[in-house]
Order: structure tokens, then sequence, then C-alpha cells
């Protein structure tokens, strides 16, 4: 959403700059908001790290060039990012994942929290975004803003977690490709399996997983527990973060939620990925 991904480290500034504003309106609207903000690498990391294989690992002895710049690309766009919420008004701080990051044969592990447990408690907004990471068994590879929400909840236990993209939710075809897709509001635990085969790649270059990855790594947090809802709405609809921040009945996007559902605002942050 926030980088245009079909071409290598392309940001879309305007597109970063109104959802900065979106946080920035619903804080201001709701004063005590605990908010944990994340981003994926887009056509910065992702890209670098497809061209030197950063996912699968490096061997003893290999070049470590590639994690490096894939680093680098990463803390790039979060600099943009940082930046476009500090001029919205938003007290965001960057928190760099890999510099606690560990992994063990792609998983992530472990992971600082100490930081952002205190950032929210002091009304900060705490950023984390994707990154490289070094891991235990195959030397490195990459942590998804996924992956740093899935662990984090499991600690933090957010009320919900918005995931905000290029479309308005999770649908049983491509819409970027298939103008007839249509759009598939709930989700359950339940009902996952029945459109798991239906969901495909993200639209463009991304090492993560795309779209597949993001709905069962979200499914598993509320079958859990660790999250009460999840919601995937598009960041092209101006105002609809802000709303979603504020009512989570919005009518906007995909909600996953478990078989029951809990009720009332829980005391954790509401992470959300730009």
């Amino acid at each position: 959403m926030i980088t245009d991904k079909l071409r290598p480290s392309t940001p879309r500034g305007d597109a970063i700059a109104r959802l900065a504003a979106e946080v920035a309106s619903a804080r201001a609207q709701r004063p005590g908001m605990r908010v944990l903000l994340g981003h994926g690498s887009g056509s910065f990391g992702h890209v670098v790290a497809r061209r030197y294989h950063v996912r699968e690992g490096i061997a003893p002895g290999g070049n470590w060039w590639g994690y490096a710049e894939t680093g680098a690309a990463a803390s790039q766009l979060n600099r943009l990012v940082t930046d476009a919420l500090i001029e919205a008004g938003v007290p965001v701080v960057s928190m760099q994942p890999s510099a606690s990051a560990r992994c063990r044969s792609g998983a992530l592990a472990w992971m600082e929290e100490y930081p952002i447990r205190q950032a929210l408690d002091r009304g900060l907004v705490p950023l984390i975004y994707g990154d490289v990471a070094f891991d235990e068994q195959q030397g490195c590879t990459i942590v998804s803003t996924e992956d740093e929400f899935a662990y984090l909840a499991a600690r933090l236990r957010p009320a919900r977690i918005i995931l905000v993209g290029e479309v308005d939710g999770v649908y049983d075809a491509d819409p970027l490709v298939e103008p007839a897709a249509v759009r598939i509001a709930r989700i359950t635990p339940a009902t996952y399996a029945e459109v798991e085969a239906k969901l495909s790649g993200a639209h463009g270059v991304d090492v993560t997983g795309g779209m597949l990855s993001k709905v069962r790594a979200m499914v598993q947090l509320v079958e859990r527990g660790h999250a009460q809802r999840v919601h995937l709405i598009s960041g092209s609809r101006p105002g609809a973060l802000t709303k979603v921040l504020l009512d989570p009945g919005a009518p906007y996007g995909t909600v996953i939620v478990g078989a029951e559902e809990r009720h009332g605002a829980a005391a954790g942050p509401a992470p959300t990925q730009m």
C-alpha cells in the first residue's frame, strides 16, 4: 500500500502522508488510544531480499552483502514512514526489529518487547517493520510485520489488529486481476479451510507469501485468543483507517474473528500495519 510493489524502491508518498494523518485523527478523537504501528518493506526490502535469497539464509562463509543491503532498504522506507507520522503529529518511535530479533529455521523465536511496552505506557506510538534477522539454523532470514505482530500479540493481547493493504479485504480471487472477484466479509477458524484454496499470493513481488500467509497467521491468532479480531481493509479508501480504529464494527473489508468472539474493549494496544 505504501510502495509500488511493481517498481523497486518506489514509495507512495501521498498514501504514506494520508495514512499517517488518519492515525493522527483517530488519536485526536480518542486521546487514550494505544496503538502499535507496523509496515512492510514493500518494493524496498522485498525486491532486494528476493535478489539475494535472504529469506532462505546464508551458509557459513557465504556473502552477507545481501543481508546488509536488504536491511538498509527496509530502514530507508521506515525513515520515510517515521517522518510522515511525525509531520502528522503522531509521537512515533521507530523500533528496529533486527536489533533484537532471533529466528530459528526461518521462524521468529524471540524479539525484545520491553521498549514497546515502555513506549505504549508513556503515550508514544511504537513503530516496527519488516526487516532482516539473524537465524540460529540458517544464518539469517526475513521477519515480516505479520510475524512480529503474531509474536507480540501473544504477549500484549491486543483488542484488534488492522491490516491495511491494496484491496478491501479478502476475495475469492485476486481483485487486481479479476474484476468479478467477490469479497469475503467474515472469516472464522471454522470457515478458513473453505477460503484457503482461493487465496493467492500478493500482486507484485512479496517474499513473505502475500495474502495467504497474512490470513493464515491472523486466523491462528484469533483461534489462540491472542487477538479479539483482525480487520483487513483497503488503504485506498480515504478515512477508512480512522473509522476502523475508532469503530470495531465499521463495515469495511474482511473481519477475522474467533468462534466465540469476546465483547468489550481490551486493555492491549491495537496493532496496525500499513
